[in-house]
């Protein structure tokens, strides 16, 4: 078996020119790329070529009213302090998922289980509008790579973009049934798979759109690489595909002992996008050369480590890879695993380097850009930031009083937004003695 890398190896951190895996294996050459980023008009000017087939719109868009400060909510089985600064209360259920607009790090959008979206201020959580016309859960939403767009989508397969200095909708589309979304990291081009199996990619707002036509199940997560220029794909099948974007092809595709052995949870990429990582329910993380295609590396927990290899359609009913990434001033990935261990590992020695345990399963991991420091969201409700070099607990945040399922970090990591169970999003202020 083998495996994938998501978001890695760091600017000041010397390049991982060989890595020598798995005992007597030869010693595996990981090629950089250029890292010289794509001029934006290039890429544009690139997306004229792609085959796209028209497609219809639709509209709609409100705004709605406003919210302030934390409130009296949904009971749950957590009650305790409150850490957070900011608390927005509109969603009447679960809230799936949030981001932070990349440019000025100053709204978020929210998507829950109440079929609404919302996008509002973090600095008093005042509403600035709702993105509605959803009819079912909104589990996926995000701003373009210059704020200027935030596009939502449900479980249905509704995507919808907004226009955010106008509050207007400005694209509408229906695909299969959502599994992931992501914006294009230089362009505003949209790309989702869905549980066909399907790959779509769309320019923004004139709706051009192509489509990757992968294995017949569930294209389960998917991630731009850095260069703009290819997507990685995992599948419910296991495998792993790296699309060209422009070609339309698969420029690698990694299946049976090279892939998983059950349904991939979620991929991410280093900052040169040289190296993939996966995760599966098969409690395996697998690190991948961008380049040749080829797996370089396979991490398993020592707790696991004994556990059988599952059948055809099986999956590990105790153990899965929830999410995972690379740290970008040292040669460490962390992986988050659903039985609450987040295991560090050192990618130069391909050792276990720190084995962190939560109290409940680990929803989400995002490493503090420029810095060795982990911080996690579980189960409990909680989050943690931990010291990747060390593997101590530098400090926790509480206030949800039911599971967190989506967090997201701003860039100079003074703040952390949380979605939860709770029907609650919260703003906590990242306090740090250490820095």
């Amino acid at each position: 078996m083998e495996s994938e890398s998501e978001t890695g190896a760091a600017a000041d951190t010397p390049p991982l020119e060989t890595l020598s895996f798995h005992g007597d294996e030869e010693i595996i050459e990981v090629v950089e790329l250029d890292p010289g980023p794509p001029d934006p008009d290039d890429l544009a000017q690139e997306m004229e070529d792609v085959d796209f087939e028209e497609e219809e719109e639709e509209e709609e868009g409100n705004e709605e009213g406003w919210v302030l400060e934390p409130q009296e909510g949904v009971v749950g089985s957590m009650e305790g302090p409150d850490d957070s600064e900011v608390t927005f209360a509109l969603h009447s259920a679960s809230v799936f998922c949030v981001s932070l607009d990349p440019k000025t790090n100053t709204l978020a959008v929210t998507g829950g289980e109440d079929d609404k979206a919302f996008v509002w201020r973090l600095s008093d959580g005042e509403l600035l509008f709702e993105c509605a016309g959803h009819k079912d859960s909104v589990t996926c939403a995000g701003f373009s790579h210059d704020s200027t767009l935030v596009a939502t989508g449900d479980m249905s397969g509704l995507l919808k973009v907004w226009q955010v200095d106008t509050k207007e909708e400005v694209w509408s589309f229906e695909a299969g049934d959502l599994e992931w979304m992501e914006w294009h990291p230089r362009a505003p081009v949209l790309l989702a798979g869905t549980a066909d199996g399907n790959t779509w990619m769309w320019k923004v707002p004139n709706g051009d759109c192509k489509t990757f036509q992968g294995p017949n199940c569930p294209s389960t997560c998917g991630r731009v690489l850095p260069d703009g220029k290819r997507v990685v794909v995992g599948y419910e099948d296991g495998t792993i595909r790296i699309w060209d974007l422009k070609q339309g092809n698969p420029i690698h595709v990694l299946k049976g002992t090279e892939g998983h052995q059950g349904p991939l949870t979620c991929v991410a990429t280093n900052q040169d996008g040289s190296l993939i990582l996966s995760g599966s329910v098969d409690c395996q993380a697998k690190l991948v050369s961008a380049t040749t295609g080829k797996v370089v590396g396979v991490f398993r927990p020592e707790t696991v480590a004994s556990q059988p290899s599952l059948g055809e359609g099986e999956e590990s009913e105790s153990n899965s890879v929830e999410s995972l990434g690379f740290c970008s001033v040292m040669p460490l990935a962390a992986v988050g695993y659903l039985d609450g261990t987040l295991a560090i590992y050192d990618l130069s020695t391909q050792t276990l380097r720190h084995q962190c345990q939560h109290q409940s399963g680990i929803v989400q991991l995002l490493w503090e850009a420029g810095t060795a420091v982990v911080y996690t969201c579980s189960l409990d409700g909680i989050v943690r930031l931990w010291d990747a070099r060390t593997g101590r607990l530098l400090t926790d945040y509480r206030g949800h009083t039911a599971e967190i399922l989506d967090f997201a970090l701003s860039k100079d990591a003074s703040l952390v937004v949380t979605t939860s169970g709770d029907h609650k999003a919260k703003v906590f202020c990242v306090q740090r003695p250490d820095r």
